[in-house]
């Protein structure tokens, strides 16, 4: 098991750290907008929505697919990821209402990651913090799949707040 936490560092940006180790961060492009950047220790993703109405939002390299994702008909998203040629899939949930989190799931419905969102009312943001299984550790690519799952939590909470308005 591990912890993790994701600060916004302005409205636009979050950096990952586990302890004091800087993981990596997730900077948007500008607001109201679903395209980011990725940047890892060794590795810089780019992160669009696809199709018309922009429903898929793709992880790339390049022009290499790496991952994507779409929300489904009952809220929930469904993640693909295409990592060394090998295809899996996760399911990410929202959950609860008052202690509101986030989970990563595999196929099977074992819980990988919990990510629990704390807003901070005076920079008006939130905050993450993360735990992690020894499954998911275990995964090479979890870096890139635990800061794309922050992407999907930024997601979720933005077509939620669509819905209201």
């Amino acid at each position: 098991m591990a912890e993790y936490y994701a600060k916004s560092t302005h409205s636009l940006s979050f950096e990952i750290t586990k302890g004091e180790r800087l993981i990596g961060k997730l900077i948007y492009t500008n607001w109201f907008t679903f395209n980011a950047v990725v940047e890892t220790e060794d590795h810089h993703y780019q992160i669009e929505p696809k199709g018309f109405w922009g429903t898929t939002i793709e992880l790339k390299d390049g022009e290499r697919v790496l991952l994507k994702f779409r929300m489904n008909w009952n809220g929930e998203i469904v993640v693909q990821t295409y990592f060394s040629g090998v295809k899996k899939g996760y399911l990410f949930k929202h959950r609860g209402i008052f202690k509101e989190s986030f989970v990563l799931t595999d196929p099977e419905g074992t819980e990988l990651m919990v990510i629990k969102p704390t807003l901070k009312w005076s920079a008006l943001n939130y905050e993450y913090d993360i735990t992690t299984t020894d499954a998911f550790e275990a995964d090479p690519d979890k870096e890139t799949v635990l800061i794309n799952s922050l992407h999907c939590a930024n997601y979720y909470m933005s077509m939620m707040m669509s819905a209201i308005i």
